[in-house]
């Protein structure tokens, strides 16, 4: 039997359910995830899994509990404190439901080892709270052809969608090509976060995961959702593979897992690093806007970044399509280009004064800059 009396009991639910019924339990059970990361978003992620039957959950941790986690990482508990999350998780996931096979992984997930821990799993969820790691999952997904499911938590807002490039969807490196320069992002550990805000944005995780084993309802491939707890408001943007992605398009910079340093110094075209150029600061940015002299701003973001936010009279040309506008600038203008941080803004402008625009400058750090610096309304992502 597939199930014993105690599952038949336990799943009974879901039995119910016509989308789900008794063949879906038996593809969750028979599904295995990989869960990397076991804090704020990773809590509710392996709750959820272990409790809905998920045959086997692979937990990547190399952390310690402390004190300062539990209001958001509810998967541990205060007399768990200063012990391995992968021992504290599975602890609590067992007692939740003994049914399922636990791999524990108290590593870092890095270049070396992406690949022995991953090639197993049927899926990936990102529950990281870095750039190094969210990139090099990124990363490994798109090499083994496996779905990732990502989210993101900062303050009060909250990320989350679903990336498949195995079956043409973008990946998170068509979004956001560069990770975002030293410094520049403070972690939730620096700048805080609602601790209530990883559990929406893990349950919504979990939720993806369930319904793409299942192969039911409607996926978040192609789209990223945005919660702001604030305002309780629901935004969706829409995706789009990158022609210029240094990962997934037809010619990519990054052929094999590298870790974040590394994967730095790969992102210009033809594998060439970015030599320096031209820049401007954005106090210097702000004060020629409002001397009113005649100048040309260009935002290298994608469609959904600039609804997010964008600088007022700024042209919207992303960077993969950059070379389709050239005839739409005069060489002769003053020519100033921000993106989120700086890295893709720093591509046009190489891009540019190649192409003979003499007074073409980058603005350094990008929008999140203006954010920090300037107008601190502006909202930051």
């Amino acid at each position: 039997m597939i199930f014993d009396p105690e599952e038949l009991l336990r799943y009974e639910k879901h039995f119910l359910l016509p989308e789900l019924g008794w063949e879906g339990q038996k593809k969750l059970k028979n599904a295995s995830i990989l869960c990397v990361g076991l804090g704020g978003l990773g809590s509710p992620v392996a709750l959820y899994l272990a409790a809905a039957g998920i045959g086997r959950l692979g937990l990547v941790d190399d952390d310690t509990v402390e004190l300062s986690n539990l209001h958001r990482q509810i998967l541990h508990s205060t007399h768990d404190c200063h012990e391995s999350k992968v021992k504290s998780a599975q602890r609590k996931l067992c007692d939740l439901n003994s049914h399922v096979q636990l791999d524990l992984h108290k590593v870092r997930l890095n270049a070396s080892n992406a690949r022995s821990l991953a090639s197993s799993y049927d899926l990936i969820i990102d529950g990281s709270d870095n750039f190094s790691t969210r990139y090099l999952v990124n990363d490994l997904a798109f090499f083994l052809k496996k779905p990732l499911v990502y989210g993101s938590v900062f303050g009060f807002e909250g990320h989350c969608t679903l990336f498949d490039a195995a079956q043409g969807g973008p990946c998170y490196r068509c979004i956001f090509p560069e990770p975002p320069a030293a410094n520049t992002i403070p972690s939730c550990a620096q700048a805080g976060v609602l601790g209530v805000l990883p559990g929406i944005i893990g349950t919504l995780q979990a939720t993806e995961a369930l319904k793409w084993i299942l192969n039911i309802g409607e996926s978040l491939v192609g789209r990223l959702l945005q919660v702001n707890a604030l305002s309780m408001k629901f935004r969706e943007f829409h995706l789009r593979q990158s022609p210029r992605c240094p990962l997934c398009s037809a010619l990519p910079a990054i052929r094999e897992l590298i870790d974040s340093e590394e994967s730095c110094r790969l992102l210009s075209p033809m594998n060439n690093p970015i030599s320096p150029v031209p820049s401007i600061a954005v106090e210097e940015l702000e004060k020629k806007l409002r001397s009113g002299n005649p100048l040309v701003l260009i935002d290298v973001r994608e469609p959904f970044e600039y609804e997010i936010c964008h600088l007022q009279g700024a042209r919207l040309m992303p960077l993969g399509s950059l070379p389709l506008e050239l005839s739409a600038l005069k060489r002769e203008q003053e020519v100033y280009v921000y993106c989120r941080s700086g890295g893709r803004s720093a591509q046009a402008v190489e891009f540019l004064g190649n192409n003979g625009f003499a007074k073409v400058f980058n603005v350094e750090g990008g929008i999140l800059a203006w954010a920090d610096r300037i107008d601190p309304t502006l909202q930051k992502y």
